[in-house]
């Protein structure tokens, strides 16, 4: 069942990319379908990826959960390298790779749920201990979001620190030492959203964006239009308007919008459904798994899946402020796509294990 939902938001992805890129990439290279070959490189990577990890034991990741942590944290450093790292927009995220470019915040997202899993589920008996159960995971987490708020990536640090809080209340680290931290952290956040420009013209246009309506104000706008534009039943597929260059990221932060104008509420809500689906059918895995580890793991794979949908049709609905988080398996997006089905992939791997006996799971 799971891996049915993911199929069919698959499909639906690549149908949708098509229709939202096809007149940005004739305008630009010449090539309609130029974001659609792409996105099905990156596919066809991942589906690879998920077959190697499928082919492994589950527990691989758990005695190599270190591995993959320094790995990613080294590439969060080398990507902050001048010429290594690829900038845009002042923002140094990216590695090019020829024709593709890949994420590390991405893999680094991996590696730390990997990782808060395996020393979640080591250190049981001392979750409940400040200095030894809460403070060597907290230093982890501020390491792995200190470097990605370097490059800079605000969303995605956020991200990670809330998936890895929702693992620490699950394992049962005590709410009176995760309190101070979130307390603690809001004067910061606040400083990271008002003292940036950018930041802080997002959070004027989530509050009023018919203020500026051709400025910061302008996406957010022409998403509502979209959104609006479908009615109940949709304009029909491929025939959207605001695609044709009014919608800025139609192809990745704002496809939900498309697919509302072009699909209809319908459409929409049938993407909603699927994700929720979604994840009733990955809890009943780690509901049934079969050690601490896989169910930490599986935990934090849904939080990270659920958090980026949320957050995606958040943005895309005027809910929260704009984040450029792309929808799973539907956006164009290289490394989140890899990764999300190397999520998934692992989750099946889980559910290949016997079940737990009824009273101790999560």
């Amino acid at each position: 069942m799971l891996f049915a939902i993911t199929l069919i938001l698959i499909c639906l992805g690549v149908v949708m990319i098509y229709s939202a890129s096809s007149s940005y990439g004739l305008e630009r290279y010449k090539d309609s379908a130029f974001f659609l070959k792409r996105h099905l490189v990156y596919l066809v990577l991942g589906f690879i990826i998920s077959l190697v990890i499928m082919s492994v034991d589950y527990r691989f990741f758990q005695k190599h959960s270190r591995v993959f942590l320094v790995i990613s944290f080294f590439l969060l450093i080398l990507v902050l390298i001048p010429h290594i790292g690829r900038e845009i927009g002042g923002a140094k995220r990216w590695f090019r790779l020829g024709m593709l470019s890949f994420q590390p915040s991405e893999f680094a997202k991996f590696s730390v749920i990997v990782y808060m899993a395996d020393a979640l589920s080591r250190r049981q008996e001392r979750l409940r201990n400040f200095l030894y159960g809460f403070i060597p995971p907290m230093f982890i987490l501020g390491c792995c979001v200190g470097l990605v708020l370097l490059q800079p990536d605000l969303g995605t640090a956020i991200a990670i620190t809330l998936i890895v809080f929702i693992m620490f209340f699950v394992a049962g680290i005590k709410l009176i030492h995760i309190f101070p931290v979130v307390l603690s952290s809001l004067p910061v956040l606040y400083a990271l959203v008002f003292n940036v420009a950018y930041r802080r013209k997002r959070i004027f246009a989530f509050l009023n964006p018919w203020e500026d309506p051709k400025g910061i104000g302008f996406q957010i706008i022409q998403s509502f239009i979209a959104l609006g534009s479908g009615g109940l039943f949709g304009v029909g597929l491929g025939k959207s308007r605001q695609k044709l260059l009014y919608l800025p990221a139609a192809h990745t932060d704002f496809i939900f919008s498309i697919i509302g104008e072009e699909l209809g509420f319908i459409g929409s809500a049938t993407i909603i459904l699927l994700f929720v689906l979604f994840i009733l059918c990955a809890t009943k895995i780690i509901l049934n798994s079969s050690d601490r580890f896989s169910q930490l793991l599986g935990l934090g794979i849904i939080s990270m899946i659920a958090l980026e949908a949320m957050i995606n049709i958040g943005v895309a609905t005027g809910s929260i402020p704009t984040k450029g988080l792309p929808l799973p398996f539907v956006s164009y997006g290289g490394s989140s796509l890899i990764f999300n089905l190397a999520s998934v992939a692992l989750l099946l791997n889980i559910s290949r294990n016997k079940p737990k006996p009824a009273g101790d799971l999560l």
